[in-house]
């Protein structure tokens, strides 16, 4: 969440335009950028577009990962990170940083984590859910299912009340995947053949923009019953 606009997706996006930069195939004021997204990766792309003098073109529908994420875990685990666990949106970040932490340690084991409703990588079909960024409802084809161990299953029942739960008992105002991702790391954790190894996951979101979701649900019928109190 201190990522500029609260997402993992700001690395990608600064990596890829400065990228293109180097290879001199874009430059500001004369190039339009278009990029295919479905949330988050747009808000951090057109933040970077706009930071740098770009136009943006935004449609719905990478392993940049390998040269970021992946070896930050290296060095701030000291090398000593077992297992890592992570929400399969497109795939790219649990692809390249599970391909840079095994390149350090053949022995680190890797886990994907998709929703229960929509399990199509464990032979399932696409459905509705809540864990938003996650469960695309196909394979996508910068996904590596070799680098990883398994698939976990999570409801979006569970990824919404751990969502909620990081942020009461944590102080953690995160997005429903992280919710996701933290259910299947405690459960990897709670596994007898995991106990003493570092498990590690990421946050990928901050909580506001999910604000209209079903995450805060509640909250928002429980302000809209509100009724003004008279004062004497």
């Amino acid at each position: 969440m201190m990522q500029p606009t609260a997402s993992i997706k700001d690395r990608p996006a600064l990596a890829m335009i400065t990228d293109a930069e180097k290879k001199n195939l874009i430059s500001p004021g004369k190039t339009t950028l278009i990029e295919p997204t479905s949330g988050n990766m747009g808000i951090s792309m057109a933040f970077m577009a706009a930071m740098k003098g770009y136009k943006m073109v935004l449609t719905m529908p990478s392993y940049i990962h390998f040269e970021t994420t992946g070896p930050e875990i290296w060095e701030d685990t000291l090398g000593k990170v077992d297992i890592f666990v992570m929400g399969i949106g497109s795939g790219g970040t649990v692809s390249g940083v599970g391909q840079y932490l095994k390149s350090m340690n053949p022995n680190v084991k890797i886990y994907g984590v998709e929703p229960a409703e929509s399990n199509i990588l464990n032979g399932g079909k696409p459905g509705p859910h809540h864990i938003t960024g996650n469960g695309v409802g196909f394979k996508p084809d910068i996904l590596d299912m070799d680098v990883m161990e398994k698939v976990l299953e999570v409801s979006s029942e569970d990824a919404v009340n751990m969502a909620r739960e990081l942020a009461l008992k944590e102080g953690l105002m995160v997005g429903i995947s992280s919710g996701a991702n933290t259910v299947a790391a405690l459960r990897l954790a709670r596994m007898p053949e995991n106990k003493g190894k570092l498990i590690v996951t990421v946050h990928p979101s901050f909580g506001e923009r999910y604000l209209s979701s079903v995450l805060f649900q509640e909250l928002r019928k429980e302000a809209e019953n509100m009724q003004p109190v008279p004062v004497d």
